[in-house]
């Protein structure tokens, strides 16, 4: 198979910040400020009214500094499938003409950045997971036509307005999350990808979704080192989403891995960012200058539907 590589890394995120203290006096969360707190989550990030998901989308986008008029495929990912629709529902109603449910941002995002060799997929039934998904789809292209060299992988979403922004007891932001996959042999080789979906837990509630984390999540790291031919104490860190932190101190135990080796700074800052955790973390770990050539990281994440995703790359 073709060697995939990410070589750049972006993100944007909403323009409203926010303490646990200013959303809950405001409605947004439904635990407790000490709950969350204890969970190591202190600020999170919003969308203004005026502010959409696809403007988070071309932001993100706009801070990528690689020659875009060669991006080959766009892989469009979205958690919540309204952020993959620009059109207006009020519209179609006015009219009952369905080309306004099927105005796509993938194809805004092409014209816009000048994508013209580009093809556009949307990907929009993975939840969280999205952007893992969209890297092992990336893989999968780069291997299975030679005339695409790279290809653009984002996601962006935004909650509407008025929704709570607490999942599974964890605290949201809004945010877009991107990165460049292609054959180019620098920044992170992809060695692995796996996933796990079981559809009868597509409506699990909070407590289904936190009694089944621990299950999948060994379950997938070990079957994602299996397809790597790999062990965990090869892996050098995890790079999670960023999620309530009792659940990794109790998975470190069940993994038999260093907490001190699961690296998500940004949690306190910025909370749960949908689909784009694994990005901003990684990229916080790129700079902070502790990599070195041939050091292994796990990415993983867990979304509804349910779905669970892995990735296991290799620092260049």
């Amino acid at each position: 198979m073709t060697a995939a590589y990410i070589n750049e890394l972006s993100y944007s995120l909403g323009d409203l910040n926010y303490s646990l203290e200013e959303s809950s006096a405001q409605g947004r969360l439904l635990s407790s400020i000490q709950a969350l707190k204890d969970s190591g989550f202190r600020n999170h990030r919003i969308c203004s009214m005026e502010k959409s998901a696809y403007d988070l989308a071309h932001e993100c986008v706009g801070k990528l500094q690689q020659n875009l008029s060669e991006i080959g495929a766009i892989l469009y990912a979205t958690c919540l499938p309204y952020n993959a629709n620009m059109g207006s529902v009020e519209k179609f109603h006015e009219t009952r003409d369905v080309k306004h449910l099927m105005d796509y941002p993938g194809s805004h995002l092409q014209s816009d950045f000048g994508m013209d060799k580009a093809t556009v997929f949307g990907i929009n039934q993975q939840a969280c997971t999205s952007l893992l998904g969209s890297l092992r789809f990336a893989k999968m292209l780069l291997s299975d036509d030679e005339t695409i060299d790279s290809v653009l992988c984002l996601t962006a979403d935004r909650f509407p307005h008025g929704a709570c922004y607490e999942q599974s007891y964890n605290l949201i932001s809004d945010g877009a999350a991107a990165a460049i996959v292609s054959r180019e042999a620098n920044g992170f080789k992809i060695i692995a990808a796996h996933g796990i979906t079981n559809g009868g837990l597509a409506q699990a509630n909070d407590e289904e979704a936190a009694g089944t984390y621990f299950v999948y999540s060994h379950r997938l790291i070990q079957e994602t080192l299996s397809k790597a031919k790999l062990t965990l104490d090869q892996i050098t860190w995890i790079v999670p989403q960023n999620m309530n932190i009792k659940a990794w101190q109790i998975l470190s135990r069940l993994l038999r891995f260093s907490e001190e080796k699961i690296y998500a700074p940004s949690r306190p800052e910025v909370g749960h960012v949908i689909s784009g955790d694994n990005i901003i973390n990684l990229d916080r770990l790129a700079k902070d200058n502790v990599l070195k050539s041939g050091d292994l990281i796990l990415l993983i994440m867990a979304g509804y539907g349910m779905n669970w995703q892995c990735t296991i790359v290799e620092k260049c």
